[in-house]
């Protein structure tokens, strides 16, 4: 295990800045994602650490080897770095048996015979794979392959792991079967790691912090439940989870209070820490599960709003109905046990469930 020091990493890729001043620190034995949509610098970042690609400025340690310093024109190469990376495709010998591809590193390390064998047993043994040392790759599933590219990973004991989107060959019911069995997994190891995603219910169920990022900076930094709760800014919330957006005007104030004029006049009052004063322009932001619907002529406890929407779509998923609505011009996400019987519904807001963000938010360029 080894603590991980990034300090304002860069890398360009011809005019584009890929990574941009990225900053972190991650602790001995602690599991950090890299979160964030395709072309954001999560892998890239990766890359930097493994030594897979040289960056253009900053500083990457791990432990207490410095592997990288762009002022000094410190780079080490990949095997000098003793990190364990796990490819997305796995990258299996194809003409090797399990056995074979896990104790391959071994064998360039120059490990005893005996010892070999014992180490990978043991790894085998740790992701469940100890009855296929026999087989091939192609008589494995995606799965099992999977486990067999971290075993041979682990077996060396790297100080740190880097695992690149490696359960997304996965179909939908083994992605979520190898989630649970790597988190299991993370458990029992204890090892720093960082894991790079674009799915956030990974990196919400794995993570001891995750790093949201967007066009090469950092967005936001926390633990799962941070970062879904109280998100820095709209791109955050708009891509961990659902989140619904209403632009408004703040028509009043009063105390850590603020009064929303939303686009077809409603108003929509909300508690926030610094409301923003009257005639600004704001941007409120609801998780589905904040809000209810309320039947006619109820008024639900607690402080809140309530509000007349159109129900534009509905979609059977299974348990569930998924509803398309019109608030106001604006588009919202609600799921319910049973479908609305009309087009027309009453919905609550709550006070305390906004997220109020200054100015109009364009959540389609983010």
């Amino acid at each position: 295990m080894a603590e991980l020091v990034i300090e304002n990493l860069t890398k360009r890729f011809g005019e584009v800045l890929a990574v941009d001043s990225v900053s972190l620190h991650v602790a001995e034995g602690e599991f950090v994602t890299l979160l964030g949509p395709s072309g954001c610098g999560k892998s890239t970042t990766l890359a930097a650490i493994a030594g897979l690609d040289r960056p253009d400025g900053g500083r990457i340690r791990i432990g207490g080897t410095v592997c990288f310093d762009d002022r000094s024109g410190t780079f080490l190469p990949p095997e000098a770095r003793n990190c364990g990376l796990v490819f997305q495709s796995y990258a299996l010998w194809p003409h090797m048996t399990v056995f074979d591809n896990v104790v391959f590193p071994l064998t360039l390390r120059k490990v005893p015979a005996a010892e070999r064998r014992r180490r990978v047993e043991e790894v085998l043994a740790l992701v469940e794979m100890e009855a296929y040392a026999d087989r091939y790759p192609h008589q494995l599933s995606g799965g099992q392959q999977q486990r067999v590219a971290l075993a041979r990973t682990l077996v060396y004991r790297p100080a740190i792991l880097l695992l690149d989107e490696p359960l997304s060959n996965l179909d939908a019911k083994l992605r979520d079967r190898a989630r649970a069995w790597l988190a299991e997994l993370r458990t029992r190891l204890g090892l720093t790691t960082i894991y790079v995603t674009h799915d956030q219910i990974e990196a919400l169920s794995l993570s001891d912090r995750i790093v949201v990022m967007n066009r090469g900076r950092v967005a936001q930094v926390g633990p799962p439940q941070e970062v879904y709760e109280r998100p820095a800014d709209p791109f955050v919330a708009d891509f961990i989870g659902t989140t619904n957006f209403l632009p408004g005007r703040v028509v009043e104030t009063a105390d850590a209070r603020a009064l929303v004029a939303l686009g077809d006049g409603q108003r929509v009052a909300v508690r926030t820490a610094r409301p923003p004063a009257p005639g600004a322009r704001v941007t409120l932001a609801y998780r589905p599960e904040q809000i209810r619907i309320a039947e006619a002529g109820e008024m639900p406890a607690g402080a809140g709003s309530v509000v007349a929407a159109r129900v534009a779509s509905r979609a059977y998923v299974g348990g569930r109905w998924q509803l398309g609505l019109d608030l106001g011009g604006s588009p919202l996400r609600l799921e319910t046990a049973a479908p609305p019987a009309g087009d027309r519904l009453r919905l609550w807001l709550p006070a305390d469930g906004a997220i109020l963000f200054q100015g109009s938010t364009d959540v389609s360029l983010v």
